[in-house]
């Protein structure tokens, strides 16, 4: 009797601890969710962000990936490198729509296993927009498009309403998505067409949908270096960059010295090659191209003829391409950088001219005039009146002799014979002009 209650209370102590285990294993408990932020607009330096939170999430055994979405949008082939990392990932992931997920926003949250979203978030109008704001070509929209579809697809979505988001003549007016308009889906809209799982308040809620409750969590966010690059690779604040560079390099060689304009252009310059460095965009070899640059310009001041000076240009501006991803914004960056820069040439040429600054080294400043004793030609209109005769022919220069004094003469037109009597007629400078006494 007492060997049949041992072994009740044994296999009772035995399901406690199994019902006990499988209840934490049910919220989380020891497992990791790696919570990644995706702010601000999508680029290039967030693309080296996500990467690299991505690596160490899954370097350090996360069980789900976490990433909080609040995004208008932005550059597409940085969205489909993140896209790329997030359909690599080996675990489960998800979308946190915290307020938007617009435009390239709502790509990535499509390539996540579960998308969540709070009452008043959005998520759709994702067309494609050039940098100057126009519509991207069809060969661009339909790349798009098809991006799009294939990433609620991959989900186990539908793909007409991703297709609605990037293509307007898809139309579906119950969603407020005429043809001709972009599909912006509502939480609640999301939720009914299959997109968003659940509405939630907040990450708490959304992790006990997960099961996911009792999981460590870990945040992950950018580095100061990263959030600089990132703040520094704005495709709005790159034409700035550029800009300041150009202007303050060429305030400065109007500029006595060296001031706070070279400081200017070269620290804009400097911050630029940075930024794209740590964004991973440019690789040290556009420094190498950069230096090469700025010393062919400084030697063509020294060594004018302008070969030097041009090849120095390109070096520049060949590097600038090299650290850009997207060369129509680059060119149009250089563009704008470059008008501005001749208006402003073109200002201080006119107020300044070139006596000052560095132009002042290399253009001469000495004249030969006359207040400081130079004189041209002596005048000789004494010599006016004055009888002689020629030393040699006269045709119609030559050589005439008067009162003893060796002259270098020139007749008014004819010809005259060695040893003929002449008249000087005019002295004009050093220019004699002698007359034949015979014609007289």
């Amino acid at each position: 009797m007492k060997k049949w209650l041992v072994v009740i209370l044994l296999s009772f102590l035995m399901f406690l601890v199994y019902g006990v285990h499988t209840v934490n294993a049910e919220n989380g408990n020891g497992k990791l969710v790696y919570v990644i932020p995706i702010e601000q607009t999508v680029e290039k330096g967030l693309e080296s962000f996500i990467e690299r939170a991505t690596e160490k999430a899954i370097s350090e055994g996360a069980d789900h990936l976490l990433f909080e979405i609040d995004t208008p949008g932005g550059r597409v082939d940085a969205a489909t490198q993140i896209a790329e990392t997030m359909q690599a990932v080996s675990v489960e992931s998800s979308a946190y729509v915290l307020n938007e997920a617009l435009s390239a926003g709502s790509y990535l949250a499509l390539n996540t296993d579960h998308i969540f979203m709070t009452a008043n978030a959005t998520m759709g109008a994702s067309g494609v927009i050039n940098t100057d704001g126009t519509a991207a070509d069809k060969k661009a929209q339909s790349a798009w498009i098809a991006a799009m579809k294939a990433a609620a697809e991959s989900k186990g979505r539908n793909s007409l309403y991703a297709e609605a988001m990037a293509d307007p003549s898809v139309d579906l007016p119950e969603l407020n998505a005429s043809s001709g308009e972009f599909l912006t889906l509502s939480a609640k809209d999301a939720v009914e067409v299959g997109y968003a799982d659940s509405i939630v308040d907040d990450r708490t809620e959304l992790l006990a949908k997960l099961n996911l409750s009792e999981a460590k969590v870990v945040e992950v966010a950018p580095t100061l270096l990263e959030r600089v690059a990132r703040f520094l690779t704005n495709p709005f604040v790159v034409p700035i960059l550029l800009t300041l560079a150009c202007v303050g390099l060429i305030i400065e060689f109007f500029s006595p010295g060296f001031g706070i304009p070279g400081l200017v252009g070269l620290g804009s310059l400097i911050l630029f090659f940075f930024g794209h460095i740590v964004a991973g965009l440019a690789g040290y070899e556009a420094i190498v191209f950069v230096i090469i640059g700025l010393v062919l310009v400084v030697a063509e001041l020294f060594v004018p003829g302008g070969i030097l000076g041009v090849l120095g240009l390109a070096s520049i501006i060949g590097a600038l391409f090299l650290s850009s991803a997207d060369i129509g914004h680059m060119l149009m960056s250089i563009s704008i950088a470059l008008l501005v820069s001749l208006v402003v040439f073109a200002i201080l040429f006119k107020r300044i001219g070139m006596e000052k600054g560095i132009f002042r080294h290399i253009i001469l400043q000495d004249a030969t005039k006359t207040e400081l004793g130079y004189v041209s030609s002596v005048s000789r209109l004494d010599l006016i009146g004055l009888k002689g005769i020629s030393v040699t022919p006269l045709r119609p220069s030559g050589t005439g002799l008067f009162d003893g004094e060796r002259l270098d003469v020139v007749t008014e037109g004819g010809y005259v014979q060695a040893q003929s009597p002449i008249r000087i007629v005019k002295a004009e400078g050093s220019r004699i002009i002698v007359r034949a006494i015979d014609n007289e």
